[in-house]
C-alpha cells in the first residue's frame, strides 16, 4: 500500500493564483484554464500506484482557494480513494476553532493544514494556538509546511526550530511538517528525533531528491518519522515515486514509509 499525506485536488480559482507563478517557471508548467476533474487525479494515483492520497483545502486569511466543503464535495467522488484534510483562517481564530471541529465531526476530515507562509506568521505566533488547542480536542494532526516557499513569500517562518517550541507546548498534538524542511532538514530531523510526536512528510521532493541526511534518517532511528508525500498536482504520483528503489531501503523502513507511518499518526485503515 502507498499513501500520499499531501497532495491537493486544486480548484481553478486555486490553480490561477499568481504567487504560483515562480513554481509554473520551474515546473514549466503554464496556469490552468480548466478544472482538472477528480478522476484525473485518480489516474495519477494509478499511474504511481498510489491508493490513497490526503487532499487539503488551502485557506489563507480573507482568501479561500480550496475550500473545505469544496474537498468534502471531492472526497464524495472517490471516497475509497481520496481522504480530506481542512485547514482554517486563522486570523480569526474562533471561526477557525469551529470549523476545526465542523470538518472533523461533520466532515469527517483527518487532519488540518495551515501554512505559515500564506499568513505571514511563524507557527509560534498566538493566532496559532487556539488551532492546536482544537485539534488535539478533535484528536487530529497538524499539518503544516517547513522549509523554504516556492512561491515568493517568505521562507523565515518555515524554519523547522519553530515546531520545537509548539511540540513542548502542546505534546499530545501530532505534528507533520512537510517539504522536508531543506534547506534546514537536519534541523528538522533533529525536532523530530526530539520531540515523539513531530513528523516529516517528503512533499515536493522526487525519491530522487531526497537530501542524503533524509535518507540516512528514514534507514535508520527516523524510520517510524518520515512519511511519503508529492505535493501532486505539482508531481505527478509516478515523478515523486521515481528512484525509490535506489535509496537502499530495507522492507520495514519502505513500508513505514509508504504506509505504515501514515495509518498510524492519520488513524487510517
Amino acid at each position: 500500500m502507498i499513501i500520499d499525506v499531501w497532495a491537493q485536488h486544486p480548484t481553478l480559482r486555486h490553480s490561477q493564483v499568481s504567487m504560483f507563478d515562480s513554481l509554473r517557471r520551474w515546473t514549466k508548467t503554464p496556469a490552468r484554464e480548466t478544472q482538472i476533474p477528480v478522476g484525473a487525479t485518480i489516474a495519477s494515483m494509478d499511474a504511481g500506484g498510489v491508493d490513497k492520497a490526503l487532499i487539503s483545502a488551502w485557506q489563507a486569511p480573507h482568501r479561500d482557494m480550496i475550500t473545505n466543503d469544496e474537498v468534502a464535495g471531492f472526497v464524495a467522488e472517490a471516497p475509497d480513494r481520496l481522504i480530506g484534510v481542512g485547514s482554517v483562517d486563522i486570523s480569526k481564530p474562533m471561526e477557525a476553532v469551529r470549523e476545526v471541529r465542523r470538518c472533523v465531526e461533520e466532515l469527517n476530515f483527518k487532519a488540518i493544514r495551515v501554512l505559515p507562509w500564506l499568513c505571514d506568521l511563524p507557527p509560534t505566533d498566538r493566532l496559532f494556538y487556539p488551532l492546536y488547542a482544537a485539534c488535539c480536542e478533535m484528536g487530529v494532526p497538524f499539518c503544516t509546511q517547513i522549509g523554504h516557499t516556492g512561491p515568493l513569500m517568505s521562507s523565515e517562518v518555515g524554519r523547522p526550530i519553530y515546531l520545537d517550541r509548539v511540540a513542548l507546548d502542546f505534546p499530545e498534538l501530532a505534528i507533520v511538517g512537510g517539504h522536508i524542511g531543506y534547506p534546514w532538514t537536519e534541523e528538522a530531523i533533529a525536532v523530530a528525533t526530539k520531540h515523539e510526536n513531530v513528523y516529516i512528510d517528503t512533499s515536493a521532493y522526487t525519491a530522487k531528491r531526497y537530501l542524503a541526511e533524509l535518507v540516512r534518517y528514514l534507514k535508520g532511528h527516523g524510520r517510524g518519522k518520515v512519511m511519503f508525500g508529492t505535493n501532486y498536482p505539482m508531481f505527478s504520483h509516478a515523478k515523486a515515486l521515481d528512484g525509490l528503489d535506489t535509496l537502499g531501503l530495507d522492507d520495514e523502513a519502505k513500508a513505514f514509509f509508504l504506509h505504515g507511518n501514515a495509518q498510524r499518526v492519520f488513524g487510517l485503515a
